[in-house]
């Protein structure tokens, strides 16, 4: 951890809706004129897209399990090294993972490389000069027995919708963006659930802030939902480890937003509707503290 180098982790499993609390945190670092040094978790990926099929077809082959939630297919190392050195220094280096031809066509005039999607980009130096280092992924605050990159985070913040909801979400997001099949995805699901277990919801334990959004509509069998439910049928319990670490005003979220009630002494339940606002509510103080802090 470093004050004067801050890092904020934003963990989440694949179809939690961790873009939004990225765009919540975009809104605030414009708003507050702060330089991130962003990270894509899916940089730090051992495999190309070409190299994951070749070894999910030995995995499979040989009766063993892998897939993007664990150690096997992930450089935990250079995540933890990465952190480490930023937490020291303000610098390290990063990768891009290109998922489609508009981010090859971006990168490679940058770049100068010929780089399809589905390729990472060379590893290169983190500009000088930023901020704080803003990461969003699926390992931000994993720990295991060779790494732990929880140890070098300075906020946390977990995206965990409930199982069934963030299981729905999955399912379309992969059907309508990617055109997988639905059997394809479910697939996907039983062959990642070792790892999601063993490697996904720990990390929710470390966290400083989770935010589980709970619908409110019947999600008991998610592979045959017809549609996400949406903000409105929704509620956000947003649960946080010690409130005292970030003086969290409670009165005053309350106060703020409408709707909204205590569940327990760390945790507030807000209308899933007012969940981007709630979000830059929450952690707009707490990053206004970490600057001040830095000096």
């Amino acid at each position: 951890m470093s004050k004067k180098h801050p890092i904020v982790a934003v963990t989440g499993s694949s179809g939690a809706g961790t873009t939004t609390v990225k765009r919540a945190f975009e809104h605030i670092f414009l708003r507050e004129g702060i330089n991130a040094a962003v990270i894509e978790g899916d940089s730090f990926h051992r495999y190309d897209r070409a190299e994951m099929r070749e070894e999910m077809a030995k995995a499979t082959a040989e009766n063993r399990n892998l897939s993007h939630f664990g150690p096997e297919a992930n450089r935990f190392d250079k995540l933890a090294e990465l952190f480490d050195s930023y937490g020291k220094t303000g610098s390290g280096q990063k990768r891009y993972y290109l998922h489609s031809q508009e981010e090859a066509d971006e990168h490679n005039g940058r770049l100068n490389t010929n780089l399809g999607p589905g390729q990472f980009t060379p590893w290169e130096d983190i500009p000088a000069g930023t901020d704080l280092l803003f990461y969003e992924g699926l390992h931000g605050l994993v720990v295991t027995e060779q790494d732990n990159v929880a140890q070098h985070v300075d906020l946390g913040v977990g995206v965990v919708p409930i199982v069934n909801l963030e299981w729905i979400q999955k399912i379309h997001r992969d059907n309508a963006e990617r055109g997988y099949s639905a059997e394809a995805i479910v697939d996907t699901i039983l062959r990642r659930m070792p790892d999601y277990i063993n490697h996904i919801t720990p990390q929710f334990s470390r966290t400083d802030i989770n935010f589980q959004r709970v619908s409110l509509v019947d999600t008991s069998n998610p592979f045959i939902a017809r549609d996400i439910p949406t903000p409105d049928e929704s509620f956000v319990v947003i649960r946080f480890a010690d409130p005292r670490k970030f003086d969290v005003n409670f009165p005053n979220l309350l106060s703020m937003i409408p709707g909204s009630f205590m569940s327990r002494r760390n945790s507030i339940v807000v209308p899933g509707g007012k969940m981007g606002f709630a979000m830059e509510l929450t952690l707009g103080p707490i990053i206004d503290q970490m600057m001040d802090q830095r000096g």
